[in-house]
Parts: C-alpha cells; sequence; structure tokens
C-alpha cells in the first residue's frame, strides 16, 4: 500500500514552494506516488464523466476492525497535473472508515489551505468536484 503525504505535510510543502509554477511541478511529482490502476477497475462505472482528462477513480472496501469498514482508493488519469490532484485528495481520505469518508468534507483544505481552486483552470476544479461527488457517491452507497 503506497504512503501518501500527510494533510501537514502537503501543506508545509505547498507553503514552502516560491510559485505556481514549483507548485505545478509539485503535483505533477505527488501523481508520480500513484499506484497502478488496475486494468479491471478501468470501466464505465469508475470512469469520471465530465473531465476534461480519462480520469477514473475506484473505492474498495475491507473490514479490518470488527464493524468498521476500512477504503481502498484506485486512481487514474491520462494527466500529469491530475494525477497529482488525485495523489492529494487520496492524502486527505487515507486512514479513514468508510463512514468518515462518507462524511469528509475536503473542500475547504482544497480551496483555502491549498487555493488548487484559484489556480486551476475552470475545467480542472470542476474534475476536482466531479472526482470528490465520486468518491463520496461510492462511500455512501457501500455503506
Amino acid at each position: 500500500m503506497t504512503k501518501f503525504p500527510t494533510k501537514n505535510q502537503l501543506l508545509k510543502n505547498f507553503l514552502s514552494c516560491i510559485n505556481w509554477e514549483e507548485k505545478y511541478i509539485y503535483i505533477i511529482d505527488l501523481g508520480k506516488l500513484l499506484p497502478a490502476f488496475p486494468e479491471n477497475m478501468r470501466t464505465q462505472k469508475y470512469l469520471i464523466s465530465g473531465c476534461q482528462s480519462q480520469t477514473w477513480i475506484a473505492l474498495t472496501t475491507s473490514t479490518i476492525v470488527p464493524h468498521e469498514k476500512s477504503i481502498q482508493l484506485y486512481g487514474y488519469s491520462d494527466s500529469s497535473i491530475v494525477k497529482g490532484i488525485i495523489t492529494i485528495i487520496f492524502s486527505l481520505y487515507q486512514g479513514l472508515s468508510l463512514q468518515e469518508t462518507a462524511n469528509f468534507d475536503i473542500k475547504p483544505f482544497l480551496i483555502n489551505q491549498l487555493q488548487l481552486k484559484q489556480n486551476l483552470s475552470m475545467s480542472r476544479s470542476q474534475g476536482i468536484h466531479l472526482i470528490l461527488d465520486s468518491i463520496r457517491s461510492q462511500a455512501e452507497s457501500s455503506l
């Protein structure tokens, strides 16, 4: 299982970047942390409809702690920037239970702390919302 940066590590690394060009490079580097996306999940069910790039997000569950399902997220995009954004999103969800995932709103962190919305194109910002909606929907349907 891939270990993604923590919320605090993300924020620290973002703040240490001098400008948005450096932040884009950091986002692209984060995308390299994504594990391989299982071919059997590259289906219409997991395709993010409305994304500018070909993007798939899949959520699976397992029960490690009795009565508490944990999540495993898988993601892929043909865009390097989107892969990095997926890694950021997965970083924020890592370690959460299925119920916590369904209830967790990471938009304030992405928008206010990392300022992604202000520095990404409108279509990329919309893609973030579509990815988050897909994760929430998949979590809710797995409860």
